[in-house]
């Protein structure tokens, strides 16, 4: 992907600030905090909606009104109805993928300009019926006669009336994500206190980064209704994270011989990020600051029975080969910390010959991740987790510390629900 003037170059990127679910956005559906973040981002990158020939972006909870995010974004904020928009999704990878369609299209020469990204509420959920009740309706619907709207509705029962809310877990499983992280503790024999220790360490590292004014630029001012204050931070991150503290919390998929709590996983949380990607020949024709170049990526799938938060241990590899690079070139590195056990087992299976042998074909170990390098502003366990928008935030993140850093290359890679991993190599700007 990196080629001469074929970069793909990435120009700007903005989130907003993560909020807990039932936080300042719980009336926000996530198309209006994409909305929202997308008209920020092009108003500081000084271009205009008709500089953009596309608008690539995700959803994991999906809007049945509007499930097309990607365009409402274009259409709600009054751009130019010629703009090209279409929406992705791979759970917690989603805006990964927004990215690398992106890339994909200006590689191809059919866009220069591609806005990507990616938003999610926890808060505003989509609350279905029960499958007799749905079936009800739609016989009530195209009933003509009394008899036959009787007929529809007498075989309902109080039970059928319950409502529904969206799956907490694995269709294909029933497992929820929680049980997934348990389950991986368990089989790599991640103790309570590691996993305890490393969310501490993320929530004190995410504390520094804001104390430090290293997000700023990052992180837009948004208001919600009533507009009484502007949101200025996300607000998850513990500033007084206390590592005692975590070990009070109860197991809460694994009762009596648990070891994933609250503390040390990501919580529900409402949020918005995107990117801007050009071509490099573009960016640097109309005088663009480029904050980095899109290297190489790979996506992976593995089984979802067991240990199916392990994407990262086999797509790392897999965008490592494609660049050339190996990790010790990364200077910075960032993980999406679905859970500690999960961040710890992938690390542990990355740094394991044994694993590399077993599941990844190869001789010798991918490597060690050193923690010089890894999350050094925190991570997903501290900021929160708006699925979608995840991706777009380590991006982000990892171009802002190449500069910050003055390293040449970063790794980011994230786990994902289905058995799915993502990563990519970013390039500093030359």
């Amino acid at each position: 992907m990196n080629q001469g003037s074929s970069r793909v170059a990435i120009v700007a990127g903005l989130r907003t600030p993560f909020l807990r679910q039932g936080g300042a956005y719980q009336q926000q559906h996530a198309m209006f905090l994409g909305q929202r973040v997308a008209n920020a981002l092009l108003q500081s990158s000084g271009l205009l909606p008709s500089d953009l020939d596309k608008v690539i972006f995700g959803q994991v909870i999906q809007t049945p009104a509007a499930p097309n995010i990607a365009r409402e974004i274009v259409l709600g904020l009054g751009w130019s109805n010629e703009i090209d928009a279409f929406s992705v999704t791979r759970a917690c990878a989603t805006s990964l993928q927004a990215i690398v369609s992106g890339a994909q299209s200006i590689l191809s020469g059919e866009s220069e300009v591609v806005l990507a990204g990616g938003a999610d509420s926890s808060s505003m959920l989509p609350i279905g019926v029960s499958e007799p009740l749905a079936a009800a309706l739609l016989k009530l619907q195209k009933a003509k006669t009394w008899s036959k709207r009787w007929s529809a509705l007498k075989t309902l029962r109080p039970k059928h009336l319950v409502p529904v809310p969206p799956a907490v877990a694995e269709y294909s499983t029933g497992l929820s994500m929680g049980q997934t992280a348990e389950q991986m503790a368990k089989t790599f024999a991640i103790s309570r206190q590691a996993q305890d220790a490393f969310a501490h360490r993320s929530h004190q590292l995410a504390a520094s980064a804001w104390q430090n004014q290293a997000l700023t630029a990052q992180v837009m001012v948004d208001y919600a209704p009533p507009f009484h204050a502007p949101i200025l931070q996300d607000d998850n991150i513990r500033f007084d994270s206390c590592l005692e503290s975590y070990g009070r919390l109860r197991p809460a998929f694994d009762k009596r011989h648990g070891s994933v709590t609250a503390g040390n996983s990501t919580p529900l949380t409402d949020g918005a990020a995107a990117v801007i990607l050009m071509s490099e020949a573009k960016a640097k024709s109309e005088g663009h600051a480029i904050l980095g170049y899109l290297k190489s990526y790979a996506f992976n799938a593995i089984g979802v029975e067991k240990n199916m938060l392990l994407g990262p241990a086999y797509s790392v590899p897999l965008a490592l080969d494609k660049a050339g690079l190996s990790l010790k070139d990364c200077g910075v590195v960032e993980m999406h910390e679905a859970f500690a056990a999960q961040a710890l087992a992938n690390l542990e299976c990355l740094a394991s010959a044994q694993f590399a042998k077993a599941h990844l074909n190869r001789s010798q170990a991918v490597g060690e991740i050193d923690d010089a390098v890894l999350n050094q502003q925190g991570g997903s366990l501290a900021y929160g987790h708006p699925f979608a928008a995840t991706g777009a935030r380590l991006v982000t993140q990892a171009l802002y510390q190449l500069q910050q850093k003055q390293q040449q290359y970063a790794l980011v890679t994230a786990c994902a629900a289905g058995g799915l991993g993502a990563a990519m190599i970013l390039e500093a700007a030359s």
